[in-house]
């Protein structure tokens, strides 16, 4: 049996439930049989008795409550004071939502929640249910304030969108680079910009005391920088060319090819460093590297170097066919086996009959293209045909067809349709070439039908089958 009690100023009012059933037999006289039933509800009625509030007269099973568990007091005048300091003598018990058992002596708070458990005889205090509800609903309140912005923080996030909005706020955010240099001086910083960069990595290139590593490691961080047109203008403005040039005589070959890589880069699509470089002669440079024995992975990059020197460089083509530069590539077209060169040296010579081809079919207006008809007569001095029969590439190019590489075919296919003009009598009489895209076409345009089931349409191997008929047409 449990006795739930409310401590309210005071007063334990208790409500006290007995499982055996008193039956009064007359008005005045109990039953002989209800007396155990009757001695039970007297000792509970004892013990549910109001408890007494003077402090000097508590006993250890008595419940005392006070009306502030702060000892804050509750009245005025001297009786308040009374009361208020025997309130600061007593061990008040701060509630919980959970029960919790009182030890003798202790006081609970007004409105608290008391019960005996007679399981095991202790008192037990918890909050009471207003308690509960106000806390729930503060808990509520308070997460609710925190979701929700205040009046003045969203005038002020206002205020801030509308200083990053105008332009003069901004500006005033940002300091001078002397400024900034200046400041970053006095914490021993260093801010160093591309031109001081390269020029202290020309400076550690050129010195007796960098070993081979070293360089390696400067001629990387060049080709990274030389990719900006100006850096590879400024480069050479440096005197850096030239020791970019002496790289490719070097007896390393990691610097042969580093040295070739740096250089490619700087005259890709750069006309002025294009100049400079065929000033300073990096054409036959180049040449001698391709001409002498060099690992392949040295003659890759300087194919890359040569294919950027003349590039949309009539002048520089020109020399190149002049100094043996197809005969040349001719002797490493076949003494290349595994096709990446030939690929490489095909698609030079598509770019470079294309180009010619372009700029004599373009029509541009002389008024509003001045320089075209410069140009187109500077690319009629360009006289790759030629020098095509007469190296025997209307047969060397085929060859690029035996790969089993879709790219290198491709390449090659696109090299013998630039050609034809010039090879159409040698690719009639090739038994070989006429043999090979029969046999390609059938099987690409497998690939296509097989493609086409899957529903692609306009893949690859459809381009490959459209190089393939567009030759075919002209042999024809």
């Amino acid at each position: 049996m449990v006795c739930i009690q409310r401590a309210d100023s005071g007063l334990c009012v208790s409500v006290c439930v007995c499982v055996c059933v008193c039956v009064l037999v007359t008005m005045k006289w109990i039953s002989a049989a209800s007396l155990p039933c009757f001695t039970v509800a007297s000792l509970l009625l004892l013990h549910c008795q109001p408890v007494a509030s003077d402090a000097d007269r508590r006993s250890d099973s008595a419940l005392t409550v006070v009306e502030n568990a702060e000892g804050g007091g509750g009245g005025g005048g001297e009786g308040g004071d009374e009361e208020e300091g025997a309130n600061d003598n007593l061990n008040v018990v701060q509630p919980t939502e959970q029960w919790q058992t009182l030890k003798p002596g202790q006081a609970v708070p007004a409105g608290s929640h008391v019960r005996l458990n007679l399981q095991t005889g202790q008192r037990e205090v918890r909050l009471g249910e207003e308690q509960l509800k106000y806390m729930t609903q503060d808990h509520s309140r308070g997460e609710e304030s925190q979701s929700v912005f205040s009046p003045d923080e969203l005038k002020q996030v206002m205020k801030n969108i509308k200083e990053d909005l105008n332009p003069d706020s901004k500006a005033s955010k940002y300091r001078p680079l002397e400024e900034l240099k200046r400041d970053m001086a006095q914490l021993d910083l260093l801010v160093e910009t591309d031109a001081q960069i390269m020029r202290r990595l020309l400076d550690q290139f050129n010195s007796s005391t960098s070993t081979t590593e070293q360089r390696l490691n400067i001629l990387l961080e060049l080709e990274y920088l030389v990719h900006q047109v100006d850096n590879a203008q400024t480069l050479c403005s440096m005197g850096g060319l030239q020791f970019i040039l002496d790289g490719l005589n070097s007896s390393d070959f990691r610097l042969q090819e580093s040295s070739a890589f740096v250089l490619g880069s700087a005259m890709a699509s750069n006309p002025v460093v294009q100049v400079k470089a065929v000033e300073s002669g990096a054409l036959q440079r180049l040449l001698t590297a391709l001409a002498t024995a060099q690992p392949i992975r040295v003659k890759k990059k300087v194919l890359f170097a040569v294919a950027a020197l003349l590039r949309h460089f009539p002048y520089a083509q020109h020399n190149f066919l002049s100094h043996g530069g197809l005969q040349v590539l001719s002797e490493l077209f076949r003494a290349d086996g595994g096709g990446v060169l030939r690929t490489r040296i095909a698609t030079m010579l598509y770019d470079m009959i294309s180009e010619k081809e372009l700029i004599s079919q373009t029509g541009l207006d002389p008024v509003l293209d001045a320089a075209h008809e410069d140009r187109v007569r500077q690319y009629s001095k360009v006289s790759v045909e030629g020098e095509l029969l007469e190296k025997g590439w209307c047969t060397l190019v085929p060859q690029l067809l035996e790969s089993t590489e879709h790219d290198y075919r491709e390449k090659a296919l696109r090299a013998l349709l630039a050609m034809a003009p010039t090879c159409l009598d040698q690719y009639r009489s090739d038994s070989s070439l006429l043999g090979s895209l029969l046999s390609l076409r059938d099987q690409y345009q497998e690939m296509v039908q097989s493609e086409m089931i899957l529903g692609e349409e306009n893949s690859y191997f459809t381009e490959i089958v459209e190089l393939i008929d567009a030759i075919q047409v002209k042999i024809k």
